[in-house]
C-alpha cells in the first residue's frame, strides 16, 4: 500500500491504546476538561447565551435511569452549544428534599435508640447540616462518571443562603397579595411522618381489602334504615352524614331526615348529592369529610360538622368511645366486630381489590387528613403559566403535550406548601403575644417574644424558584442578565405537573421583576423558553421499571461494563419527544460495538496516513470521495435539524448508520483501493477520510464524548473537540452523478456477495471473473474496488465461465462471469434465481394490473403511470432474463 502521509499520523495513531477500555480513560478525561475550565461559563461573554439549570436531584438520592437519560440529553444539548459558539450556562445543584433527607438523619438515631426530640430542633438541624456534608451528594461523582459538562463552580442547593433568602422574599410577595393563606383543609396525611405530603411522594397500589355492608338507622325493617358498604370502618367514626343520588326512588322519602349512628348514638342527616353513584353497591355512602377528599367537597357544599379523629399517628382520637387511642387498623378490627355483634353488618365480608395511595418515603398507607396548612391560591398564577404557553412565550416539545398541560393548569387547586418537618425552609410567618401575624422578608426580624410558625415549606416551593433563584434574585445579577430566561428545560412528562407547573406559576408571578427584566426593554421574562419533555424508560420488553419488578437497572454498573459512552448513546437513541424508551442488555452492547467500531476504524484511517485538512479541489476528487463527502453534509444538515427539534434519537440514528454503514462499511473498503493506486491519490484520499472522520467525531462528541475526544485529538492534534467548531455546510452542491455511482457499485458487490453466501464460498476464497458491461454502466473506474470488495480475482487462460450473475444497474446490466471451478453448487444457484423470479414475477403481475386498471388510469397523474411502467418494463426483462438462466441451468 502506498501512502504519502506525514509520519504524524502514524504517530498519533500508535498513541492510541490497542483496544478501547473506557474504564482506564473517562475519569482522567473528564478531570482534565474541568481542570481546562471548558464548562465554566462567562456572564461578561459577548458570545450569544445558551443556558440550562439542571432539574436537581434530591441530596439523598443516587444516579437512576431516569437521572441518565435527563443528564444525557442536557449534556447532549450543552454540548452541541458550546461547539457552535454560544457562551453555555448548565448550572447544577441539588434539592434538600425535606422529608426523605430527615428521614435519613432520623434513622441514624434511632439506631442509637434516639429521636429529634432529645436534641431539639436547632441541634437536630445541624444534625442534618452534617450529614449533607460529610454524605449527602453522591449523585455528584456519579455525574462526573456520566460526563455531565456542568459548571461546578456554580452548584446550588436549595437550602443555600441564596436561595433561602429568594424563598422567603417570594413568599412575603406573594402573602402581602393575599396569595398565600392558612386553612383547615384535607391533605395527604403520613401517619409514620407525621406531615402532609405531596401528591408526587403517593404512590397508589391495588391491595385487596374487605368491603363491608354497614346497617345504619333501626334494625328493625319496617324503621328508617339504610346499608352502605365501605372498605374503611373505622372511618365511620367520624360519619357526619349518609348521602343518596337525589334521583333515586329508593331513597327518596328519607332525604331530608336522620338515621341513628350505630356507635356514636347521633342521629345523623339523610342528604342528597349528584356525586353518589345510585348504580354502585347499595346506592347510599356515608360522609365521613375530614377522612375523605370526596366527602369532604360533599362536607363543604353540604355545611357538614367534620370532626378529625384521629391524631398526627394515625390513632383513633375524640370519639368519646372505647376505640380513642387504637391505632386505625386495630380500631378497623375492633369496629367491625362489635358491629358485627349488634347485627349490623348485613352481608358477607368479601374482598375487595382497590387503589391505595402510600407513602412514598415511609410505606404506609396515606391517610386523608383534615388539617391547618399554609395555601398558595393558584387561579391567577395557573392563568397565567397557561396564557405563557398559549401565547408562544414558552414552547412545549411535543406540542402533544399541550392538552395534557391546558388540562392541569386550566383545573388546580390550591397547593398545600406546609409541612410538619423541622429540615426545610421555615415558613416566614411570626406569632406574635396577642395573637398578631405578620410575614417578615429576609432583612426583617420579629418584634422579641414573638414565635415562628413550626412547619416548613413543601420542597417544590423551592425548587420551583430553581430557574432564578439559581443566579442571584432577588438581586440583579450578571447572570440573570445574560442567562435568564434559560434556554430549554429538560424532564420526564411524568413531572410535567408538579415542578414544571410551580416554575411557571412562580416564573411567571415575577415576570416583570425588574432584576429580571433589566437590559431587556421591560419586557416580561418566562423561566424558560423551550420545555422538552421526554417518555418513561423501560426495560427491554416495555416494562415500566421498579424495584418490585427487580428489573431496574443502574447506569453505574453499565458504565462500569460498557463504559459511560455507550450508556448515554443507548438513551440517546431511544430517546423521542415525549415516547417512552425501552433499554436492555441487547441496546448496550450494541452501542459498545458502535464505540468499538469508530475506534477501530479511526486507528485503521491513522494506520494509513488519514489527517484532516484543507480538501483538494473538488475536480481532483474521485465518485467515492465526493460521494462521502456530499454525504456528510447531508447527515450534518439531518442531524441538525434532529438536534433542533429535540428529535434525539433521529439524530442518534442518522449518525449511527452514516458512521457505520457508509464510512465504515463502504468508504473505508472503497478507500483501500484508493491508497494503493499512487502516492497522489493516497495523499488524497487520506485528507477525504481523515475530514470526514473528523467532522463525523465532532457531530458525535455531544452524545458520546469520551472516544471522540480521544479519537480527534489523535486524528488532529487539537486542544480537545469539547471546544472544536461544530461542522459547518459545505454550500457545494451534492453531485447526484457520482452518488449514483457509488449507489450502483454498492448494489453491484452486494449482489456478488450474497452470490457468494448462496453457494457456500468462503468469505476471504477469491474466485476468478470477468466483469462484462462496467464501462457501460459508468463503473470502469471501480473496477478494482469490485473485485476487491466482491474478493475477485483475474481470469486466467484456463478460465471457464461456470456461473453467471447478472445485475441491472442504473445505467446498464453489468454480468459477473465467475468460474467457481466446481464449487458452484448448482441447486443453491436455482434457488437463489427462482427467489428473484418470483420477486421480479410478483412486481410485474402488480404493475401490469395497475396500468390494465382505467380508473386508476383516468386518476393517477402522468409521472406516476410513467414510473410504474418503467416499474413494469424493468420487471419484464428481469423475468426474462432470470427465466432464461434457469433453463441453461436444467441443461446442465
Amino acid at each position: 500500500m502506498t501512502s504519502a502521509a506525514p509520519d504524524n499520523s502514524r504517530n498519533r495513531a500508535d498513541a492510541l491504546p490497542k483496544s478501547w477500555n473506557p474504564s482506564e480513560v473517562e475519569a482522567d478525561l473528564y478531570e482534565g476538561w474541568v481542570a481546562a475550565g471548558y464548562f465554566g461559563a462567562d456572564a461578561t461573554s459577548g458570545k450569544p447565551a445558551y443556558s440550562i439549570v439542571l432539574p436537581p436531584p434530591n441530596v439523598t438520592g443516587t444516579l437512576h435511569m431516569g437521572h441518565a437519560l435527563d443528564h444525557t440529553l442536557m449534556d447532549t444539548l450543552t454540548r452541541r452549544k458550546r461547539m457552535q459558539g454560544y457562551e453555555v450556562l448548565w448550572l447544577p445543584g441539588m434539592d434538600h428534599a425535606g422529608i426523605a433527607t430527615q428521614t435519613v438523619v432520623e434513622k441514624q438515631l434511632a439506631a442509637d435508640g434516639k429521636t429529634k426530640e432529645d436534641f431539639g430542633r436547632e441541634l437536630f438541624i445541624d444534625k442534618v447540616w452534617d450529614w449533607k456534608r460529610e454524605s449527602g451528594g453522591a449523585i455528584q461523582w456519579q455525574m462526573r462518571a456520566l460526563g455531565d459538562g456542568v459548571d461546578w463552580s456554580r452548584d446550588r442547593f436549595t437550602m443555600d443562603e441564596g436561595l433561602s433568602r429568594a424563598v422567603r422574599t417570594i413568599f412575603k410577595r406573594m402573602y402581602d397579595a393575599g396569595l398565600i393563606y392558612r386553612a383547615e383543609r384535607l391533605v395527604n396525611w403520613s401517619p409514620v411522618l407525621e406531615t402532609g405530603i405531596s401528591d408526587l411522594e403517593v404512590d397508589y397500589k391495588d391491595v385487596e381489602g374487605e368491603l363491608v355492608s354497614l346497617r345504619y338507622g333501626s334494625l328493625d325493617d319496617n324503621e328508617p334504615h339504610v346499608v352502605v358498604a365501605t372498605t374503611r370502618v373505622e372511618t365511620m367514626l367520624g360519619d357526619t352524614a349518609v348521602a343518596v343520588h337525589p334521583d333515586d326512588p329508593r331513597y327518596a322519602a328519607m332525604i331530608g331526615t336522620t338515621v341513628y349512628h350505630p356507635i356514636t348514638g347521633t342521629q345523623i342527616p339523610v342528604i342528597a348529592d349528584d356525586y353518589v353513584d345510585p348504580e354502585f353497591g347499595t346506592g347510599a355512602v356515608k360522609i365521613t369529610p375530614a377522612h375523605d377528599p370526596n366527602d369532604f367537597e360533599m362536607g363543604l357544599r353540604h355545611n357538614l360538622p367534620m370532626p378529625t379523629i384521629m391524631d398526627e399517628g394515625g390513632r383513633i382520637t375524640g370519639t368519646g368511645t372505647e376505640f380513642d387511642g387504637m391505632d386505625r387498623f386495630e380500631a378497623r378490627v375492633k369496629v367491625r366486630e362489635r358491629l358485627e355483634a349488634e347485627g349490623r353488618v348485613v352481608a358477607e365480608k368479601r374482598p375487595y381489590v382497590h387503589s391505595v395511595g402510600h407513602s412514598e418515603r415511609s410505606g404506609e398507607p396515606i391517610e386523608p387528613r383534615l388539617s391547618m396548612q399554609w395555601w398558595v391560591k393558584v387561579e391567577s398564577l395557573a392563568k397565567a403559566a397557561g396564557d405563557a404557553v398559549r401565547d408562544g412565550d414558552v414552547k412545549i416539545h411535543p406540542a402533544s403535550q399541550e392538552p395534557r398541560w391546558f388540562d392541569w393548569v386550566d383545573n388546580m387547586h390550591d397547593w398545600c406548601i406546609s409541612r410538619q418537618l423541622w429540615w426545610g425552609h421555615r415558613i416566614p410567618i411570626w406569632y406574635g403575644p396577642e395573637g398578631e401575624i405578620v410575614c417578615l422578608g429576609p432583612d426583617e426580624e420579629a418584634p422579641e417574644g414573638w414565635v415562628q410558625d413550626p412547619d416548613v415549606l413543601d420542597t417544590w416551593f423551592s425548587s420551583g424558584l430553581w430557574p432564578f433563584s439559581t443566579m442571584g434574585w432577588p438581586e440583579a445579577t450578571p447572570e440573570l442578565a445574560k442567562f435568564y430566561p434559560t434556554s430549554v428545560l429538560v424532564t420526564g412528562y411524568d413531572i410535567l405537573f408538579f415542578w414544571v407547573a410551580r416554575m411557571m406559576m412562580f416564573g411567571m408571578f415575577v415576570s416583570d421583576d425588574p432584576a429580571l427584566t433589566v437590559g431587556k426593554g421591560g419586557q416580561k421574562q418566562v423561566p424558560f423558553e423551550d420545555v422538552f419533555l421526554h417518555g418513561l424508560i423501560r426495560d427491554q420488553f416495555g416494562k415500566k421499571m421498579s424495584k418490585s419488578r427487580g428489573n431496574g437497572i443502574d447506569p453505574l454498573d453499565w458504565i462500569n461494563s460498557y463504559g459511560a459512552d455507550a450508556l448515554r448513546f443507548t438513551l440517546a437513541r431511544g430517546a423521542q419527544p415525549g415516547g417512552d424508551l425501552s433499554v436492555g442488555e441487547p441496546h448496550a452492547l450494541a452501542s459498545r460495538s458502535f464505540v468499538t467500531k469508530l475506534f477501530n476504524a479511526t486507528k485503521f484511517a491513522l494506520m494509513n496516513g488519514a489527517r484532516s485538512g484543507e480538501l483538494p479541489p473538488r475536480e481532483t476528487l474521485t465518485d467515492t470521495d465526493r460521494w462521502i463527502v456530499d454525504r456528510l453534509d447531508e447527515v450534518r444538515a439531518e442531524v441538525d435539524a434532529a438536534f433542533d427539534a429535540y428529535e434525539f434519537g433521529k439524530a442518534c440514528e442518522a449518525l449511527y448508520h452514516f458512521a457505520w454503514d457508509e464510512l465504515c462499511d463502504w468508504y473505508l473498503e472503497l478507500s483501500k483501493v484508493q491508497f494503493a493506486e499512487s502516492d497522489a491519490r493516497a495523499e488524497s484520499t487520506a485528507v477525504v477520510l481523515g475530514t470526514v472522520l473528523d467532522a463525523v467525531l465532532r457531530l458525535l462528541h455531544p452524545v458520546i464524548p469520551f472516544v471522540t475526544e480521544t479519537l480527534w485529538k489523535a486524528l488532529t492534534g487539537g486542544e480537545s473537540v469539547v471546544v472544536a467548531p461544530w461542522p459547518a455546510a459545505s454550500g457545494i452542491a451534492t453531485d447526484t452523478v457520482a452518488a449514483q455511482r457509488v449507489a450502483d457499485t454498492q448494489r453491484l458487490i452486494t449482489e456478488i456477495r450474497r452470490f457468494r453466501s448462496d453457494q457456500g464460498l468462503a468469505d476471504k476464497q477469491r474466485v476468478k471473473a470477468t466483469l462484462v458491461g462496467l464501462d457501460a454502466a459508468g463503473l470502469g473506474a471501480f473496477a478494482g474496488s469490485v473485485a476487491n470488495l466482491a474478493r475477485l480475482t483475474e481470469p486466467g487462460d484456463d478460465f471457464a465461465t461456470t456461473a453467471e450473475v447478472q445485475v441491472r444497474l442504473s445505467g446498464a446490466t453489468v454480468t459477473v462471469q465467475l468460474d467457481t471451478s466446481g464449487a458452484i453448487d448448482l441447486d443453491a444457484e436455482r434457488r437463489r434465481l427462482e427467489k428473484d423470479l418470483a420477486v421480479a414475477q410478483k412486481d410485474l403481475d402488480t404493475t401490469t394490473a395497475k396500468l390494465g386498471n382505467e380508473a386508476f388510469l383516468a386518476k393517477a397523474p402522468q409521472q406516476v403511470v410513467d414510473k410504474i411502467t418503467g416499474r413494469r418494463d424493468v420487471a419484464a426483462a428481469e423475468v426474462a432474463r432470470i427465466g432464461a438462466r434457469l433453463a441453461e441451468l436444467s441443461g446442465k
